[in-house]
């Protein structure tokens, strides 16, 4: 069966832009996922631990006839052939890949939550998922767009590029990037993604 799945991506270390670039063919090149688009990336500030290096952001979204599992594995293998060290909470890190969105379905398992618990809570995720999914809606009514814009008049998030991957890189085809500019609000409805353990379809935390 083929999900469609939102990662997002995040780099406080060496070259940023590099690293999401190398970041997205590895994940294109894994099998049984396709890079369908990329939204823009963002200048952000960190969160939850503040004595670091701003971040570069962005999300991307996914093909996948993976289990939400799986997909988690590969991401820990991107991270840790990056060469990602886990040390402090929310610290520094060469890359860092979260499971946002796996269609519709929700997933609680030992170190496994999707929908993203925190996803609701950070401009960083939320300002560049606005531009894939901008109608999608939280538990309370607004849409991602809605909330990203709100979350960004109190979160840093500074608009920053958009990446290119060459077709000869890695042997990966070339990406498609989200055609949307940086975040417009809009009103339209596509349907709501959640968390409910016992129902497995729902609404995104509050």
């Amino acid at each position: 069966m083929v999900s469609r799945a939102y990662v997002g991506l995040g780099t406080n270390l060496g070259d940023k832009m590099k690293n999401l670039r190398v970041a997205l063919a590895l994940l294109a090149g894994a099998e049984g996922v396709r890079v369908l688009r990329v939204a823009g990336v963002y200048r952000t500030a960190p969160w939850g631990y503040a004595h670091q290096d701003w971040f570069l952001n962005t999300v991307a979204e996914l093909e996948t006839t993976l289990a939400a599992r799986h997909l988690l594995e590969v991401l820990l293998d991107i991270e840790g052939r990056m060469g990602r060290r886990r040390g402090v909470r929310w610290g520094p890190r060469v890359i860092d890949l979260d499971l946002l969105l796996y269609g519709d379905r929700v997933v609680c398992e030992p170190g496994l939550v999707v929908p993203h618990p925190r996803m609701h809570e950070r401009a960083f995720v939320l300002v560049p998922l606005a531009e894939l999914q901008p109608s999608l809606r939280l538990a309370d009514g607004r849409t991602v767009a809605q909330a990203a814009a709100m979350l960004r008049k109190q979160q840093e998030v500074l608009w920053y590029g958009r990446l290119s991957l060459p077709a000869t890189e890695a042997g990966v085809p070339q990406l498609r990037v989200s055609p949307c500019h940086p975040l417009e609000d809009s009103s339209g409805v596509h349907g709501a993604v959640g968390i409910s353990c016992e129902r497995g379809r729902g609404t995104l935390p509050r």
